[in-house]
């Protein structure tokens, strides 16, 4: 056992980030210029989380998240503060389509979130059946649906649409998102900007399209928004590291460090890094809690006053998925496919497919073109557990087969690349932002503690980014408090 406490009085705060994935690591970054002492722990023996790139057939390709909305500006400056800002590069197409009832059909002209605005629209794309349309229509002339509290996505939307646009088209988008299926999800925590507006019209339809941003007058042109980084996004966490180590030289940042403990002490706060047989103790005047919702479960467990939000944060399961990384030569697929220039195309469940969704790397982004084209293959909604425990082969050549139906790519992938991420998202089920908020309730009533990460506020790379300038917001006004100021600063206590 090491106690691991500074001992020599300098005065300076010190600050503990545990967990170094994108959350935690963007608080360290906005924390690098403000006078603290930092350390950051993450417990794999990688900084980045479920971030990380590698190459396939000699172009270096996200295992994990690929994309974020350059349109957020916190997200801009902060990836520009890093020094990053010149390697954003935005998607060349967003042309989305389903693959379902035989053929790849274009997404409907005018969906929001993969609910239908324009319902003749829907008619064209084929998505749905001709029943399924006609349902569909019913919502313009439903009287107005009175939601008491929080729904799944699935209840309300169904009510409103009927089934056929869950299955097809919603349902789809949030197992590309989240993992999830539509009747466990929360309507108000995964579709909030349709959910927010809902109230105001009585057709839900008529909702998704208000949240559809008019064609400009001036340009033909719409950016998106969805960019990403040269090189891949998965070299953000290293530049992020290195940005913190090279603007605060007294910085820690530590791999390999799990932090088992944390408690109340008399000045701030103490954390049990390692087993009970080899361990190690860190005091500190702050500390961020920037890991999932078990780990972060477990450690406030062990404060009293946190039990809130430990037993809210319990309740939040996690989804398990794998990215198939399949290399093609160009010509492998057919001329007529690929002269569509799709970015890729969802699967839905109802169809039986192992694969969720198809993104055509080399097209969604072509500074990736060159030698080779390349597809990136995603697998694993909540409930299929079993399909993840196949072996990389196997799910690679599954994965070709099917793309091969799809699209008539012929031969075989001349590079694969199976990327599994174990508990990677966690499921914003019914219920979710009552959970969320008494989690925030119970540590923002805790000096000096805070807490950031993918379960709060969307599961996107900004989204987390944003959660983290938040919790760090939340510690600097701590420790900038006159009650802060009374207390002497864990790196000169002492105590023993």
């Amino acid at each position: 056992m090491v106690d691991n406490r500074q001992d020599q009085a300098n005065g300076t705060p010190h600050v503990v980030i545990v967990g170094g994935g994108i959350a935690g690591l963007a608080a360290a970054f906005l924390l690098r210029d403000q006078p603290v002492r930092l350390t950051v722990l993450e417990g794999a023996s990688r900084f980045g989380g479920k971030l990380s790139v590698s190459e396939v057939a000699g172009v270096p390709i996200d295992e994990g998240a690929e994309a974020l909305y350059r349109w957020r500006p916190k997200t801009t400056r902060l990836i520009t503060a890093a020094g990053l800002g010149d390697a954003l590069t935005s998607v060349g197409t967003t042309s989305m389509a389903v693959w379902t009832r035989d053929d790849i059909r274009p997404l409907p002209d005018g969906q929001f979130m993969g609910v239908p605005s324009d319902m003749d629209a829907l008619a064209r794309s084929g998505v749905l059946s001709g029943e399924g349309v006609a349902r569909a229509r019913e919502d313009l002339t439903l009287p107005s649906t009175d939601r008491n509290g929080d729904a799944s996505v699935a209840s309300y939307v169904a009510g409103r649409l009927g089934q056929e646009v869950v299955d097809r088209l919603v349902d789809p988008f949030l197992n590309s998102v989240f993992s999830g299926r539509a009747d466990e999800l929360s309507f108000d925590a995964t579709l909030t900007p349709l959910a927010a507006v809902s109230h105001k019209h009585a057709s839900l339809a008529e909702a998704a399209g208000s949240l559809i941003p008019q064609p400009s007058t001036t340009s033909d042109e719409q950016p998106s928004g969805i960019a990403t980084i040269a090189g891949g996004l998965g070299t953000l966490p290293q530049t992020l590291v290195d940005a913190a180590l090279a603007a605060s030289p007294e910085a820690t940042m530590r791999t390999g460090a799990t932090v088992t403990e944390l408690s109340r002490t008399e000045h701030g706060w103490r954390l049990t890094v390692g087993s009970a047989a080899d361990s190690e103790y860190i005091d500190a005047d702050a500390v961020i809690v920037a890991v999932p919702a078990g780990p972060a479960s477990r450690l406030l467990a062990g404060v009293p006053e946190t039990t809130p939000a430990a037993a809210a944060l319990a309740e939040i399961p996690y989804a398990s998925m794998a990215t198939i990384t399949l290399a093609y030569p160009p010509q492998a697929f057919p001329s007529g496919f690929a002269e569509r220039r799709l970015s890729g195309y969802r699967v839905p469940a109802v169809d039986g497919r192992m694969v969720k969704e198809v993104t055509f790397s080399t097209v969604k982004w072509p500074h990736l073109a060159g030698d080779v084209e390349i597809v990136r293959c995603t697998v694993g909604r909540t409930g299929e557990e079993e399909l993840l425990r196949r072996d990389d082969a196997d799910l690679a050549a599954q994965a070709a087969s099917e793309l091969a139906e799809a699209t008539g790519v012929a031969g075989h992938p001349v590079a694969t690349r199976v990327s599994r991420w174990h508990d990677a998202l966690p499921q914003y089920t019914v219920g979710h932002l009552d959970r969320v908020e008494r989690v925030r309730a119970s540590i923002a009533a805790q000096p000096g503690l805070a807490a950031c990460g993918a379960v709060y506020d969307g599961v996107g790379v900004g989204q987390c980014m944003a959660t983290a300038r938040q919790a760090v917001d939340q510690v600097l006004g701590w420790l900038n408090s006159d009650t802060s100021a009374a207390a002497p600063p864990a790196a000169a206590q002492g105590q023993g």
